[in-house]
């Protein structure tokens, strides 16, 4: 429980937090930039960046869809 409260701790900022979750849903990152941003990310800003980050995608896919199927 301690790890916990020590990784929610971190110092990265939650835009920070948004980019490198936007580099993984494009998978292509460098190795030390992964691993720098293990060391800094708080989890709870990566769960928030995920979620938001797949509704985000999901909606433009239902506006894609909804242009090819009306036109």
């Amino acid at each position: 429980m301690g790890d916990l409260k020590q990784a929610a701790r971190r110092k990265m900022s939650f835009w920070g937090t948004v980019k490198a979750v936007l580099w993984s849903f494009f998978g292509v990152r460098k190795n030390s930039a992964y691993e720098e941003d293990t060391e800094k990310l708080n989890p709870l800003h990566v769960v928030i960046a995920g979620v938001l980050a797949a509704v985000v995608f999901v909606i433009g896919l239902l506006m894609v869809v909804k242009l090819v199927v009306a036109g």
